[in-house]
């Protein structure tokens, strides 16, 4: 409300610049001609994003007029928000897990998220399309291009880093070891080319400021550690303990959930690629082309990339309001995914309409309270709990399917 900018949003539809001044002024540098990193600022801070953010938010800051004209910033961001609904769409209809009325709360029920989107005009929604419309190219066994869109995600915003080590055990487990080398090097060298400006200006800058893992977060903007302290919510050692969990349940859900039952987790890798596809192939294809994914091929794969992402964001720092979208649209697939053997149809639609209202109240809330934050870990870990007791990815039919073969 301070800015500049502040009567060209209210010409939009509100007053709700965040962000975007800070954008424009970080990319400005750089079509001035500033390449190093440490030299880039905006209104809120520095620039650390990687250079992916730089191009597509220069393509944006020209269709803008230099960033000034925000209705149109906010029509091009609503037709992002209309593209992401559709990739998730057709993610959710491949998996056949979540039933169709789902799709009516996904678009109606969050204000939260339609603001980041049309109104905040924040980075974090660019990052999630990219990642959406990767799972779709797996999905579709276009592994490479799916790397590749998968890199071009990160490079937006590191938080889709999360969906990582889940991308990663599936090219182990799809292509081996050696097979899933060429995979990784199209992410690496996608990065490569798209730092490349900047790495020949300031390779250390670059690195340091747009992939820095040890940030530090204000406690005032925090959703999910409200009640802590400030001491500890900033001490180091808190840091490290959420980062040993993290690696913990994502070694622990590697090994039990989503490995194949009867096989040492030293074998992934090491199996015939050919023979994991042979288990999943649904018919008969032409040696032309790759074999058609089964349905728990591809439950495979949303699952173990939802469940990856969502334990690192359990297990995150801090939570700003605008990372609500790193899993909004994962949020019905993961609650329905409760087992039902546990649980009977009732309780379990009971317990799904519990989450999402608390859910919602906690991401709602501003500012976040101790309650509200609170109330968000008790979700998390419900969710948690219930991804742990569900029916592995790999059913024990399969297995006897890969033995016949």
């Amino acid at each position: 409300k301070n800015s500049g900018y502040s009567g060209l949003w209210r010409h939009g539809e509100g007053d709700t610049e965040i962000d975007w001044k800070a954008y424009m002024a970080q990319v400005e540098g750089v079509i001035n001609g500033t390449y190093d990193y440490t030299q880039l600022q905006g209104d809120t801070g520095p620039l650390v994003y990687p250079a992916g953010f730089v191009y597509i938010f220069m393509g944006l800051y020209y269709a803008t007029g230099r960033g000034t004209d925000i209705r149109m910033a906010q029509n091009i961001f609503a037709v992002l928000y209309l593209a992401t609904l559709l990739l998730v769409f057709l993610i959710y209809h491949q998996t056949c897990k979540v039933p169709p009325f789902v799709f009516f709360f996904m678009c109606c029920a969050s204000y939260r998220v339609h603001s980041i989107f049309v109104l905040r005009l924040f980075n974090d929604p660019v990052a999630m399309v990219l990642l959406f419309l990767s799972i779709n190219l797996l999905l579709a066994q276009r592994w490479s291009w799916g790397c590749c869109c998968f890199s071009l995600a990160v490079s937006v915003k590191m938080n889709v880093l999360l969906f990582a080590p889940g991308l990663l055990f599936l090219l182990l487990t799809q292509f081996g070891f050696h097979g899933a080398l060429p995979k990784l090097g199209i992410c690496a060298a996608l990065q490569v080319m798209l730092g490349l400006p900047f790495l020949l200006e300031n390779p250390v800058g670059y690195l340091s400021r747009s992939f820095d893992l040890g940030r530090q977060f204000l406690f005032r903007w925090t959703v999910n550690w409200r009640f802590l302290p400030e001491a500890l919510f900033l001490h180091r050692a808190f840091h490290l303990a959420l980062l040993a969990a993290h690696l913990t349940l994502l070694v622990l859900f590697a090994i039990c959930r989503w490995h194949r039952t009867g096989e040492s987790i030293l074998s992934l890798g090491l199996s015939d690629p050919q023979t994991f596809a042979l288990c999943f192939e649904t018919a008969p294809t032409p040696a032309s082309s790759a074999p058609a994914l089964g349905l728990d091929h591809r439950i495979q794969i949303v699952s173990t990339l939802f469940t990856s992402n969502f334990i690192g964001i359990c297990f995150s720092r801090s939570l700003h309001y605008q990372f609500y979208v790193w899993y909004f649209h994962t949020l019905p697939y993961l609650l329905w995914a409760t087992p039902t053997r546990w649980l009977t149809h009732l309780l379990r639609y009971h317990l799904i309409l519990f989450l999402i209202s608390r859910l919602l109240l906690s991401w709602n809330t501003y500012p976040s309270t101790s309650c509200s934050s609170a109330a968000l870990h008790v979700c998390h870990a419900v969710i948690l709990l219930q991804l742990w007791l569900g029916p592995q990815a790999f059913p024990k039919s399969i297995q006897h399917t890969k033995k016949a073969h």
